[in-house]
């Protein structure tokens, strides 16, 4: 069992009562004291630790040795979306997360039909981070992306990290999304890479004038085939294609 605990710094010898939700899980496989379980905390590294104590409620443990495993992709990837309706963004956050994306940033556009602000955008960011933490729990990363605040998408292009290589998922692309991946040094693994940033749209993709800003900001169309994805499909593939070529 792998457990993730935020807002928890994990050393050895630490001893702690689990949080609430991964106390559950604790309990409802009937572990008892003197039972191992796997934790993290999202800094990297996993600590092997021993059950302590079963309460009806709290379950104690005590943190033991750390490894240093890193199952992490060797470049940073971000995925900017324009968020798909319905439980398709629930899939797609926790698929990205098990293909080992480091950044998610929501976005409403022009054709977006999935339109959050406020507290309602809050509360569904919080969810999809929470999406997020269980596929890490599950897929064996040892840290859990970040899922943005959402914005604009004419906002946030305006204030994207220029030195990120970028792509966008286009209909009208200058290069295949493998080609653009196999130009020199794209994927060299090094510590000082930029990383990656990838834009996709929403259900019926960016309006002409969103994708020629994009272009005019430095971002390279690049496409996916002839046929066409879903606004969850695109930004998904594109990630496999990256863990492909770097896994």
């Amino acid at each position: 069992m792998r457990l993730f605990l935020r807002d928890v710094v994990l050393s050895e010898g630490l001893a702690l009562s689990l949080p609430e939700g991964a106390a559950r899980h604790v309990q409802v496989l009937r572990q008892q004291p003197g039972d191992t379980v796997v934790l993290f905390d999202g800094r990297g590294g996993e600590w092997t630790a021993r059950v302590t104590q079963m309460g009806r409620r709290d379950v104690s443990v005590a943190v033991e040795a750390r490894q240093d495993v890193d199952r992490e992709l060797p470049v940073a990837v971000t995925l900017a979306l324009g968020m798909p309706a319905n439980d398709r963004m629930d899939a797609l956050v926790e698929k990205a997360a098990e293909l080992g994306v480091a950044a998610i940033q929501p976005l409403v556009c022009e054709r977006s039909v999935l339109r959050l602000d406020g507290e309602r955008a809050a509360k569904k960011v919080a969810h999809w981070q929470s999406v997020a933490e269980a596929a890490c729990e599950q897929s064996g990363r040892t840290r859990v992306p970040m899922v943005h605040a959402v914005q604009p998408l004419k906002h946030w292009l305006e204030a994207a990290d220029a030195g990120q290589h970028r792509a966008l998922l286009s209909f009208n692309p200058q290069l295949s999304g493998l080609q653009w991946l196999q130009q020199a040094d794209r994927l060299r693994p090094q510590a000082s890479h930029p990383g990656l940033c990838f834009l996709s749209g929403p259900e019926g993709g960016l309006t002409e004038a969103e994708e020629a800003r994009a272009r005019e900001l430095g971002w390279t169309p690049a496409g996916l085939g002839a046929r066409v994805l879903r606004a969850d499909t695109a930004p998904l593939m594109m990630l496999s294609l990256v863990a492909g070529q770097l896994s």
